[in-house]
């Protein structure tokens, strides 16, 4: 048996560069279980610059076979965090779908203990019905949402794979991941990314002057979301083979809306009737050439609710962040980053 499987796990991961990426691998680096990381993506990354002892970096892209394989390679376990979201459609679709593949059936090849995949709650598809789901529910993807269809294919892909093989799948399903180091929910909001490139002093006086605070449409529908460090402890609880192998739902506890986001960051909200959010979504499924992010309207139509008792469960997974006191942290985060120089 090679060194590394005696002294501890060899841990390949892809995409360790992003906003779960991140504190997943800082997560690892303080498991005594786990000796070695290998990480792959395709920016320039220095891991000695978070003070990274374990992980080891290589540039690469997962739609390069052979790159993908000599990364598995004598790895005990494959951990797949590569995705694009934004802009997650037919033209990233080979990425999305065909570079989860080559991760995959590498993974089985290598002869790897366990797979870990970050699906993610849009694989359900935005389903009709009232209650939390639950995964037993068919994650079957949304047509007019290419990054939750593309999620649930990615799913079968991940069973066809390692179909035969001796590999086990833990396959996690977050909602919305939000922290300091995750400032997507945030960085989104039109304002917010048109703020970034105003003058200080413009900045500061929509800050100041309430009558020009930003308003964000509010369709008054509830959401959860989920801590990165708690997203990364549940990934290190299937890296390491707690439980047993499955889907498992992510999400904090509490929900909240679009009112308690712009709340959070001093802005004013609009409701937006039910009507108008379905003729909307509509209208959005009707239109050529979109761009992608418009398609993202399908996940405010209705309330997508997880159940979390599995991860609970099974994998003894407890979550120290609730949904607000996350959100407080991301926005907290993100007004840092905005304060003029």
């Amino acid at each position: 048996m090679a060194a590394s499987r005696a002294t501890g796990l060899t841990v390949a991961v892809t995409g360790p560069t992003g906003e779960i990426g991140k504190p997943f691998i800082a997560a690892l680096e303080r498991t005594r279980e786990v000796s070695r990381i290998l990480g792959m993506a395709r920016r320039p990354f220095d891991p000695g610059a978070h003070g990274w002892k374990k992980t080891e970096y290589r540039r690469g892209d997962v739609l390069d076979r052979a790159a993908v394989e000599s990364l598995v390679a004598g790895a005990d376990v494959v951990v797949h965090l590569a995705f694009v979201i934004l802009g997650a459609g037919d033209g990233s679709r080979h990425v999305n779908i065909e570079g989860s593949r080559n991760v995959f059936e590498a993974a089985a090849a290598a002869k790897a203990k366990r797979v870990v995949y970050a699906s993610s709650v849009a694989a359900y598809g935005f389903p009709d019905g009232g209650g939390l789901i639950t995964e037993d529910v068919p994650a079957l993807g949304h047509p007019r949402h290419p990054y939750s269809a593309h999620k649930a294919e990615v799913e079968e892909v991940l069973d066809e794979a390692l179909a035969g093989s001796g590999t086990d799948a833990y396959v996690f399903r977050p909602c919305i991941v939000a922290g300091p180091q995750a400032p997507l929910l945030v960085n989104q909001i039109p304002y917010v990314r048109l703020s970034g490139r105003l003058p200080g002093a413009v900045r500061a006086l929509f800050d100041q002057v309430p009558v020009l605070r930003p308003v964000i449409p509010d369709p008054g529908v509830p959401f959860q979301l989920v801590h990165h460090d708690d997203v990364a402890s549940a990934l290190k609880a299937g890296v390491l083979g707690r439980g047993e192998p499955g889907a498992y739902n992510l999400a904090g506890a509490g929900e909240i809306t679009m009112r308690d986001l712009a709340d959070e960051l001093g802005y004013y909200t609009v409701p937006v009737p039910d009507l108008a959010v379905e003729a909307t979504a509509e209208v959005v499924a009707r239109l050529p050439f979109l761009p992608d992010e418009a398609t993202w309207i399908e996940a405010v139509r209705r309330p997508v609710l997880m159940d979390t008792a599995k991860a609970r469960r099974l994998l003894r997974w407890r979550p120290r962040h609730d949904a607000r006191e996350t959100l407080h942290e991301t926005v907290a985060a993100a007004r840092g980053d905005l304060q003029p120089a």
